[in-house]
């Protein structure tokens, strides 16, 4: 039976940066520790704090200087080692040394692990377990039991498997997480384990899964209508492999789908914040498609689903986007229709004349621009700006004079990008040059330096994603190509779209449209 409250434990810190090109700096895991205590995290995993990892140990002693509302920082670690006295074990006393409130250890369940892996004897892993839970129950700490591989262990000798989760309770241990650590698992097959092995012990259980067969979080859930109270995860299901248990999509399936308690309201309302904060410190892209919070979770485009939304939003949508930070989009294509613009004006705040002369004049725009290449549908902010030049007194921000860039290769080998550049601002004409690690980061950087004395907001604004799709590959070096930019200010993204048979040119106009779009939503006003 799944319980009335679930307990969530973040181990984004710790396995989520084992996942392939992620890497988060101390400043990035302060600052992710202390969103995550914000979204109503109960526990956050920091990292493994031993010598041999001093970034880790400097972590946890900064960490110990956050003002945390709810969360209880957790030092992870490993059982003792073989034939070593708990006590004297290096790797427990860096443990109690982190000084958190609670300490998470892992030991192995599978017989294979123990014979073939760590080469001892099943008598002697049993005792690492219990001497190891017993150590640090001893210097008063919460325990965390982690059994690594408990599900195939389970499978292979179950009576062995179960054995060692009673070395951990009879020692102490406050919580024992079953991990499915090969991620092989199915749910129904978690499920029927779990049902098995719960009634057999006293102390709460939780779960810790991957996702190698897909199915982490259905596993997640799984466990928690088989009475687990704890669910491990990663912001975005960052992690080893194929990741972990995605949080951003267990925690609102326990708290709308299966009326489990987790967070508040308020606090659900901020997941979607907390996922693109933690793409952008893994300096990964955000996965558009990402249930609840990705950008295309609430998007409709043109057609019969947005006619059902316009409706009755229920028609198409399985919850309310707000209740995760989401929004609802409409999205913009050669399929749009007059309805579809006049709606996305009104979402800009802006009122259409009566005659609908001017939402046509948008249609008719919209359509020659998209049979030129242009696509809309990735590049909201673009489509925003076309509409605004068109139904409303809109005022440009800057216009360009001209820009040239050259590449030049040196005898060294080294190649070096400089562009030049002239915009108006007002009555001003600024001059400015800017040398890049390429063409376009040349003209970014000089568009920045010719606009920075204007318009200081654009300091925060930095190029998150850059993508350039061939339109016409017939053509071959010739072809008419597709930039799409993403851009942040560190608290909101947008996108914007350039075409043309030159790449630099595609490119100034997605740039230059970002540049404009930020001022636009910062309420500057266009110079005379």
């Amino acid at each position: 039976m799944k319980p009335g409250r679930v307990l969530l434990y973040d181990v984004t810190l710790r396995d989520g940066a084992q996942g392939e090109g992620v890497t988060f700096s101390v400043e990035d895991k302060l600052a992710i520790t202390v969103r995550l205590d914000r979204l109503g995290i109960q526990y956050i995993e920091g990292g493994w704090p031993h010598p041999a990892r001093p970034g880790d140990v400097e972590f946890f002693r900064k960490a110990r200087k956050l003002r945390l509302s709810s969360a209880k920082m957790v030092a992870f670690g490993s059982t003792r080692r073989k034939g070593v006295k708990a006590s004297r074990d290096e790797g427990l006393k860096a443990l109690v040394a982190a000084r958190t409130p609670a300490i998470a250890i892992f030991g192995k369940s599978w017989d294979l692990h123990v014979t073939d892996v760590l080469r001892t004897t099943l008598e002697e892993n049993l005792a690492m377990v219990g001497d190891s839970v017993a150590f640090l129950k001893a210097n008063r700490r919460e325990v965390v039991y982690d059994a690594e591989h408990f599900f195939d262990g389970y499978k292979n000798n179950p009576e062995y498997a179960v054995a060692t989760l009673k070395a951990a309770e009879e020692a102490g241990a406050d919580m024992i997480v079953l991990c499915e650590t090969n991620g092989g698992c199915l749910p129904h097959t978690v499920r029927e384990i779990m049902e098995a092995v719960l009634p057999r012990f006293r102390v709460p259980f939780g779960i810790h899964a991957h996702n190698d067969t897909e199915c982490a979080v259905a596993n997640s859930l799984a466990a928690v209508s088989a009475g687990a109270t704890m669910v491990h995860g990663t912001i975005n299901g960052l992690g080893e492999r194929c990741g972990n248990a995605n949080l951003c999509s267990v925690i609102p399936d326990l708290r709308l789908k299966m009326g489990v308690g987790c967070v508040s309201d308020a606090q659900l309302a901020q997941l979607r914040s907390v996922a693109m904060l933690v793409s952008e410190l893994a300096t990964r892209p955000p996965r558009d498609e990402a249930p609840w919070v990705g950008a295309s979770a609430f998007a409709h485009k043109a057609g019969v689903h947005v006619s059902a939304v316009l409706r009755n939003t229920r028609a198409y949508e399985h919850a309310d986007p707000a209740a995760t930070g989401n929004r609802r989009r409409i999205l913009v294509s050669d399929q749009a229709g007059l309805a579809t613009v006049k709606l996305k004006a009104e979402g800009y705040g802006l009122k259409l004349d009566s005659d609908d002369a001017q939402g046509r004049a948008i249609l008719g725009e919209l359509k020659r621009k998209e049979a030129e290449g242009y696509h809309y549908e990735g590049a909201e902010a673009s489509f925003e700006l076309l509409v605004r030049r068109i139904a409303h007194g809109y005022r440009e921000p800057f216009v360009l004079v001209d820009f040239r860039v050259s590449v030049n290769k040196r005898e060294s080998g080294a190649t070096v990008s400089e562009a030049t550049l002239k915009v108006r601002v007002g009555d001003a004409v600024e001059h400015t040059v800017a040398e890049g690690d390429g063409p376009v980061n040349a003209l970014d950087r000089a568009l920045r330096k010719a606009l920075g004395r204007f318009y200081p907001e654009l300091k925060s604004v930095h190029l998150m994603d850059y993508k350039v799709r061939v339109i016409d590959p017939q053509a071959s070096t010739a072809a008419k190509v597709r930039v799409t930019i993403e851009s942040t200010d560190g608290r909101d993204t947008w996108s914007t779209v350039g075409v043309s048979e030159n790449i630099i040119e595609a490119s100034w106009q997605a740039l230059a449209d970002s540049v404009s779009y930020k001022l636009m939503r910062s309420g500057t006003k266009g110079k005379k």
